[in-house]
């Protein structure tokens, strides 16, 4: 769960970024944010929840 609030916070982040910065306007950022949403209701969420949490648990286990 601490991932995925963690993702979610990062990505909200990034918009949030971009929609400032001018690479993406308020319309399309909407849509992004529609089909997240209910890209997560179906029945891919599971599978798109393992792949993110296999490229975490990736990121952490890399040692510098």
């Amino acid at each position: 769960m601490a991932i995925s609030l963690s993702v979610v916070l990062m990505l909200a982040i990034i918009l949030v970024v971009l929609i400032r910065g001018g690479s993406i306007k308020a319309g399309p950022a909407v849509v992004a944010i529609l089909f997240g949403f209910f890209l997560a209701s179906t029945g891919m969420a599971p599978a798109i929840n393992r792949f993110m949490n296999s490229i975490a648990e990736t990121v952490n286990q890399i040692s510098f």
